[in-house]
């Protein structure tokens, strides 16, 4: 790789998961802020005037000077990110791509469009063959790439060594973290001590996004896994770390031992390049009875690993399991990195 860096900006860089791309990339080996976007009441200030920080520890020094701008195209790095908020970010983010910017998106607004990647470079990095699909329908230069909702990333990466086994039916019931929500997020007085059973239009992002990850390019459009997905999404008094609980039916009835061994093999592209972000493993799977647990897990790896545990029969289905993993950095700011990363390792980046 290129020892001089690539200039990145950051959409909606002054809400919780523009803070969190701006964590993520500081000491990025390959990528460096150089922009800032935000609505127009900041646009003109800096960013340490802008921005309530929100995130543990100080705001980095490499960004509290930098001007914050409008979040229009001309002075922005060819490569954005994007954390704009989906009352928003379609028009923007279109109008980014159409003046030949990459866009790599958290934003929900594209993810189920058949010509956009819905990428976890894990599991499907053969879907950013879309890319000339996407420009020869769309007539822009640019590209739009997007990663899943935070729970669905933990759900797709705990079923993607399963795939091989055949998945029909999946049954998941999520207990999600309050930062999920932003700031100021779920009121204090609903949320402490309780549960809250509904999450607004998440039940239906989890119940369609892993059938397009897990599904077939076919060379102009993604054949989704032809499997059933029941969801049910709660939120709980926990600061960072979606868990969920999850029963599975297979078609070939592999052992437990089979299952065990297909989890724990688990590596994909980003660990054969050694891309930046990557973990060593991206599932790791844990033998006590009472693991994993957010508190205790979810800031191992720098947030990109998915822990699974409890592995055992299911009485309805064929097997049930407990996942985890950290919802603002896989399931958003670092999964979008990992996105840009192997965008880069592909060469994508240079046409």
């Amino acid at each position: 790789m290129s020892p001089r860096k690539i200039e990145v900006g950051i959409l909606g860089a002054t809400g919780m998961v523009g803070q969190s791309f701006v964590k993520f990339l500081q000491g990025h080996p390959w990528f460096e802020i150089r922009w800032l976007g935000a609505s127009d009441r900041s646009a003109g200030k800096k960013y340490c005037e802008a921005t309530s920080w929100r995130l543990d520890g100080e705001m980095p020094e490499t960004v509290r000077d930098l001007v914050v701008e409008e979040c229009r195209p001309g002075n922005a790095p060819r490569l954005v990110f994007s954390a704009m908020d989906a009352s928003v970010a379609t028009e923007i983010e279109r109008a980014f791509a159409q003046a030949g910017h990459f866009v790599v998106s958290n934003s929900k607004n594209h993810r189920m469009e058949p010509d956009v990647p819905l990428l976890i470079p894990e599991i499907n990095p053969d879907h950013l063959k879309l890319a000339p699909v996407q420009r020869a329908r769309r007539g822009w230069p640019g590209l739009i790439v997007t990663n899943p909702n935070c729970t669905t990333v933990v759900l797709t990466m705990a079923l993607a060594p399963l795939k091989p086994f055949g998945i029909r039916r999946v049954i998941m019931t999520s207990m999600q973290a309050i930062s999920g929500a932003g700031y100021p997020g779920v009121p204090g007085m609903d949320v402490n001590a309780n549960v809250i059973p509904f999450i607004g239009g998440e039940e239906e992002k989890v119940e369609s996004e892993p059938l397009k990850i897990l599904g077939r390019f076919t060379g102009e459009t993604i054949e989704f896994l032809p499997a059933r997905i029941s969801a049910h999404c709660n939120r709980v008094p926990v600061v960072d770390g979606h868990t969920e609980t999850v029963s599975v039916e297979l078609e070939s009835k592999p052992s437990r031992d089979e299952l065990l061994e297909a989890i724990r093999a688990f590596r994909g592209v980003p660990q054969q390049r050694g891309l930046p972000s990557a973990p060593a493993r991206p599932l790791i799977y844990m033998e006590q009875p009472d693991r994993p647990q957010p508190r205790r897990d979810v800031e191992r790896e720098r947030g990109m690993s998915v822990f699974v545990g409890r592995l055992r029969p299911c009485p309805v289905l064929d097997y049930k399991f407990v996942a985890m993993g950290h919802n603002t950095v896989r399931g958003a700011a670092g999964a979008a990195v990992l996105n840009a990363e192997l965008m880069y390792s592909e060469g994508l980046l240079d046409t």
